[in-house]
């Protein structure tokens, strides 16, 4: 099954790891993947020790899209959809399937919506795929039975506090 973890609240990601402790716990082989995303968060640190979790390499620092130049773009353009067809071969042996932030990656054109539908339905019916971020793309919201979304009522960054070690990463 898909779940889907959307919306502009805080928890998306923290909700996708916690699943993924859950299904490692119960022996299952976890794959994780993050897009747009540096390797600076906690989660990925406490992950890596556990022996069914399998965590894709992700850069230890990442522009933010809006503050990259063109060529920058296509190169991590290229980079992301390596990522994405990494993240399905990976995946098609797992239990657990995460595709964190991909909806970003998605909506800021870093990887064709196309070779994601192609990936999802190349996936064995009894791998659960696990798909975050922002404004998903109608087509994902279609195919998902759990669709989960997080709404912000009020964040601390909102009033100039910035994101905090062990917290927000």
């Amino acid at each position: 099954m898909i779940h889907l973890y959307c919306g502009d609240g805080k928890g998306k990601t923290t909700a996708a790891m916690g699943l993924a402790l859950r299904a490692a716990g119960h022996g299952k082989r976890v794959v994780i993947t993050q897009f747009l995303k540096s390797g600076m968060s906690g989660e990925r640190a406490a992950l890596a020790a556990l022996p069914t979790v399998e965590l894709l390499p992700i850069p230890e620092t990442m522009k933010f899209t809006f503050r990259m130049t063109e060529a920058e773009k296509a190169a991590e353009r290229l980079r992301q959809t390596e990522l994405l067809h990494t993240a399905f071969r990976r995946g098609a042996s797992a239990d657990l399937l995460i595709l964190d932030e991909l909806c970003a990656a998605l909506s800021t054109g870093m990887v064709p919506l196309s070779d994601v539908l192609a990936g999802l339905d190349s996936l064995s019916p009894d791998t659960e795929v696990v798909i975050t971020g922002r404004d998903p793309a109608p087509e994902l919201s279609e195919r998902a039975h759990y669709i989960t979304e997080m709404v912000k009522r009020r964040h601390p960054f909102d009033g100039g506090t910035p994101a905090r070690e062990g917290v927000e990463f």
